[in-house]
């Protein structure tokens, strides 16, 4: 059973419209990450661009290698606990993973933004390696750097991750995160260019809840839409 389009899609629209809000967080990130390069690449548009671009496919391989492991753990939970219903189920865990997202967006329930919290032992023993590969004065060591971004402490990420634990498989989760992570390049390269414009947007809060409310729109959406894999 492999992720839908729908799904993908969805995942995808979601890294798009999520960075919005993640610049407003990341913004300074990005911003540091391209102060840590020299100078000479910075000033050099196109070396400057992959760079910025080594840096995103680390952190999407990273977003991979995570969602391989959710669909793998939320199958495995699944089958042990016996569920005939499990794809209703994981469905329905999925569409309320976008809504969290949708409101974890809008800041309308500023509780949400405590999931950040589980993954700050994680961030705290990857700082230091991430310290240590600046300044970033060759490609590998951008990928690398990519791929310790990769496990910032994100809301997002991780309500993206749970909808990955419903994906039905490891190749599926994975997928999920490479279509969101795939969604969240476009922003996060041009804001590696134009930081000041993006993060005076991304600070908008009627941006944040117009995008909030749209990915909401997604999510009960997608719940009227048959799902693809139910007819075999």
């Amino acid at each position: 059973m492999m992720s839908d389009p729908i799904t993908l899609t969805s995942a995808f629209l979601l890294g798009f419209f999520s960075t919005l809000h993640c610049v407003g967080m990341c913004g300074g990130i990005i911003g540091a990450l391209s102060l840590s390069l020299p100078i000479e690449i910075r000033n050099n548009k196109a070396r400057l661009l992959t760079f910025v671009l080594s840096y995103n496919v680390g952190r999407i391989i990273s977003y991979c290698i995570a969602g391989l492991v959710a669909g793998a753990v939320g199958t495995s939970v699944l089958q042990s606990a016996g569920f005939d219903q499990g794809h209703t189920v994981l469905k329905y865990i999925g569409v309320s993973m976008m809504v969290a997202i949708g409101l974890y967006l809008t800041g309308w329930l500023p509780q949400l933004a405590s999931v950040e919290k589980i993954g700050i032992p994680v961030w705290k023993r990857l700082e230091p390696l991430g310290r240590k590969l600046v300044p970033v004065a060759s490609l590998p060591r951008a990928l690398a750097y990519g791929l310790v971004w990769g496990w910032l402490p994100c809301g997002l990420v991780y309500f993206v991750l749970i909808w990955a634990l419903t994906a039905g498989d490891a190749v599926s989760g994975a997928l999920t995160m490479l279509a969101f992570g795939l969604g969240t390049l476009p922003t996060l390269i041009a804001a590696g260019f134009m930081t000041s414009w993006i993060t005076r947007f991304a600070h908008s809060a009627r941006a944040r809840q117009v995008i909030g409310l749209l990915i909401i729109t997604m999510a009960i959406g997608s719940l009227f839409i048959p799902m693809a894999h139910h007819h075999h």
